[in-house]
């Protein structure tokens, strides 16, 4: 009985300090919240609003495709866009407005793809059991029996492309041809701006009908949005000065990433909260900073392929930057076979880079040498230290620490 209440009161008074003295709504400052105002990208609002208009008239808009770093309002505003021309099409009494969202990082195989697109207009399909082929076979009989046009939006279409090939793009872009009445309108979204060179010519000419590129924001327009989001999520006189100027300047040196800046936002006043504090500071916003990093260092690294890991470590132990791909692969030879491992071609390091750079830990920049040609200079977007402290508790890695403080 004793116990129990012991137990009761620690439940109680942690929830009672938890009680926040500095969120109104945390959840703004999410990066799936998608809000009234997007600050800075009233143009590229106006102009997907006109590709996808005809969508309206039951017409089949041109297949767009978006490109832009991570953060830079892609996603946010394919589904502002989208929300809006639906509330547009009911208020006008235009009929159903019907669109497929699919993140294809998570929905990743062809199967889950499909699915979707057919559970968006209102049919189904079981969660396994069919054939692809089967699948898509409804996904075309329940767009030819309602007669609707689906908007379908795949946001990193990349990985899609990059595990299962472009064979589903392939056919997304060639059913139109296939249906009498039902129509898909596609609608790519990527980080990788290179993306397209990968594609089978045809569906390339297919499917980039239109192209929008997303410029990364500046501190100033990182600052209105966080300034924004800031109003609705935090409690008045919750921030001290400089905290949304920190957070605006770390995210514009880092691509202009807006979902950085958000989270940094977010985790400052977590941190904040967590300590019964009822402002947040810039040395909160620092120690989110770390905190952010350490944690996106380690869950990526650990999904990471054995030789990634030791071309990431070799960058880290280099301080943070390589000038060119040769040397980075000297070292990396070098330290693959001191653990005793086959080193993989120069090949494969390029594409291992490529991969880290698509992941955000490296900028893998293309620098022309005159008559000595094109190399990659390498630079990491973490601290070396944070990679070298998860290295360290790898245990196929860690004796290479062991070794030199030995040495």
């Amino acid at each position: 009985m004793g116990s129990r209440g012991i137990g009761s009161d620690i439940v109680f008074d942690t929830l009672e300090k938890l009680s926040s003295s500095i969120f109104i709504n945390r959840e703004v400052l999410r990066p799936d919240y998608i809000p009234d105002y997007l600050p800075h990208r009233q143009e590229e609002i106006r102009r997907l609003t006109e590709v996808l208009a005809p969508a309206l008239r039951g017409e089949r808009p041109s297949n767009i495709f978006i490109y832009g770093l991570t953060g830079t309002g892609k996603t946010a505003v394919v589904k502002y866009v989208l929300r809006k021309l639906q509330e547009y099409s009911r208020s006008k009494g235009l009929g159903s407005l019907y669109y497929a969202y699919v993140n294809c990082r998570q929905e990743d195989t062809t199967y889950r793809i499909l699915t979707d697109l057919v559970l968006a207009l209102g049919g189904r399909v079981p969660f396994t059991g069919l054939s692809t082929a089967e699948v898509f076979s409804r996904f075309k009989s329940v767009l030819e029996r309602s007669g609707n046009l689906l908007i379908a939006v795949l946001d990193e279409v990349d990985f899609l492309v990059k595990k299962r090939g472009d064979e589903l793009l392939y056919r997304l872009t060639r059913v139109n041809s296939e249906l009498k009445r039902g129509k898909v309108s596609l609608v790519g979204i990527t980080n990788d701006v290179r993306f397209m060179e990968t594609l089978d010519p045809r569906v390339r000419s297919s499917l980039g009908e239109i192209e929008m590129v997303f410029s990364p924001y500046n501190a100033d327009q990182l600052r209105d949005i966080l300034a924004e989001r800031a109003s609705l999520a935090f409690k008045p006189s919750a921030l001290s000065d400089g905290v949304i100027d920190y957070c605006a300047s770390v995210a514009a040196r880092e691509h202009g990433d807006a979902r950085r800046a958000l989270d940094l936002l977010r985790v400052s006043g977590e941190i904040a909260e967590r300590e019964g504090k009822e402002v947040v500071t810039v040395e909160d916003v620092r120690r989110a900073r770390d905190e952010i990093e350490r944690d996106m260092v380690v869950d990526v690294v650990k999904t990471l392929p054995y030789h990634g890991k030791l071309v990431l470590l070799v960058i880290a132990l280099a301080g943070g930057s390589f000038e060119s791909t040769g040397d980075l692969y000297m070292k990396y030879r070098e330290l693959a076979r001191g653990l005793g491992a086959e080193p993989v071609t120069q090949r494969r390091v390029s594409d291992i880079l490529s991969e880290l750079d698509m992941l955000g830990i490296v900028t893998a920049k293309v620098i022309n040498r005159g008559r000595y040609g094109k190399t990659r200079k390498v630079v990491l977007n973490v601290e070396p230290k944070a990679l070298i402290k998860v290295f360290s508790n790898d245990p196929r890695i860690s004796w290479v620490f062991k070794n030199s403080r030995d040495r």
